[in-house]
């Protein structure tokens, strides 16, 4: 499979910078084999049925994106007043099996090992190291110290093509959590979950859907483009995962009982997956996955997808064509296009449904 296959032309005012207000008044394009429907995220109560299971990811952003100084003794520089301090910009990865913390830093040239980056009174870290673009920094502060400090210095992570259009706010601190976040570690939301409100939920519990909540802590991979012509050289970001016992156990009887198990996003999906065994069956899982899901694949526990409108050339992109079909999901995002749905983290939402069976209140 060539790169080639998973682009399109998207126009640049399409691309959300803020979300819908409310959440779940978001529209909703359903894609089933032969039909479109355009309606609202509401409209879930009828698209789905009673006995079907949502998949949710219960993970919760962190402010991993913090602005600090490196001041540099004259001596060391030999230049002249102030050219001993530098803005640095970091973005939290991930924790690392000894406490510290991968990340990327701008300008990473600028920061030698065992310097030192101010953050805030509170906060600064150390460079450990640095190899391959990222940096391994080592902060004052650990446990719920370390939680506090940087919650109260640290901003959400946008997405680059929001973050390019405006800075982060105090309502990002909102707008980029879902209303069921729980376990702390994600740098990136599994946006498609961020539809969903109070009143939407207890809807969907009234129709007979039932929920299940699994832990997956996106990482900035998700945002990483494919840089290789080839489909199948490139390597997916490993992400940390763990579906309980519960869990599994619930989404098995849901198989068994012949409903449909949908996750909500592509993390959850990835991470059910990842912990299938057979067709319909799937086991307790704690760990990291890399799982790279592109056409051809045979997915064993994902009945559909909810889902946001994802980037051109995107892992994404191949993993939706992966559930639909390459050419299905050209006609979906064309008429998502034409319609001028809003895309990626902020945008509308999709329902995917390749075997096309819809709740019976869907028109």
């Amino acid at each position: 499979m060539k790169l080639s296959e998973f682009d399109f032309d998207l126009p640049e005012d399409l691309i959300a910078t803020r979300p819908a207000n409310p959440r779940s008044s978001a529209r909703l394009l359903v894609a089933e084999p032969d039909r479109l429907t355009d309606g609202r995220v509401t409209d879930l109560v009828d698209w789905l049925k009673p006995g079907d299971r949502l998949v949710l990811n219960d993970t919760k952003v962190i402010p991993a994106r913090l602005f600090g100084t490196r001041t540099r003794a004259m001596t060391q520089t030999g230049g002249a007043p102030g050219e001993g301090v530098a803005n640095i910009e970091v973005t939290l990865l991930s924790p690392t099996p000894t406490g510290d913390w991968s990340a990327l830093v701008k300008p990473l040239r600028k920061l030698r090992e065992g310097e030192v980056v101010v953050f805030s009174d509170d906060l600064n870290a150390t460079l450990l190291s640095k190899e391959d673009g990222q940096a391994v920094l080592r902060f004052n502060l650990e446990g719920e110290a370390f939680d506090a400090a940087l919650d109260a210095a640290g901003q959400m992570p946008l997405p680059p093509y929001i973050a390019a259009k405006r800075a982060a706010d105090a309502q990002d601190r909102t707008d980029y959590q879902t209303v069921w976040a729980e376990h702390t570690g994600a740098v990136a939301a599994p946006t498609a979950s961020l539809h969903f409100d109070q009143p939407l939920l207890d809807a969907l519990a009234a129709r007979g859907v039932a929920f299940t909540r699994v832990t997956l802590h996106v990482g900035a991979g998700t945002f990483l483009p494919v840089k290789v012509d080839d489909v199948s050289d490139h390597k997916m970001h490993a992400e940390w995962g763990r579906v309980s016992d519960e869990a599994a156990a619930q989404i098995t009887a849901t198989k068994a009982a012949g409903g449909r198990v949908i996750p909500v996003g592509t993390t959850a999906l990835r991470l059910i997956e990842s912990a299938a065994t057979a067709p319909g069956q799937i086991a307790p899982w704690l760990g990291e996955t890399d799982i790279f899901i592109t056409p051809g694949f045979d997915f064993n526990i994902a009945d559909g997808l909810m889902t946001n409108f994802h980037l051109p050339k995107s892992t994404l992109m191949m993993l939706v064509s992966a559930l639909m079909g390459t050419e299905r999901m050209r006609e979906v995002y064309a008429h998502a296009i034409a319609e001028r749905y809003r895309f990626f983290s902020y945008g509308d939402s999709s329902l995917l449904l390749p075997s096309g069976e819809a709740g019976k209140d869907a028109g």
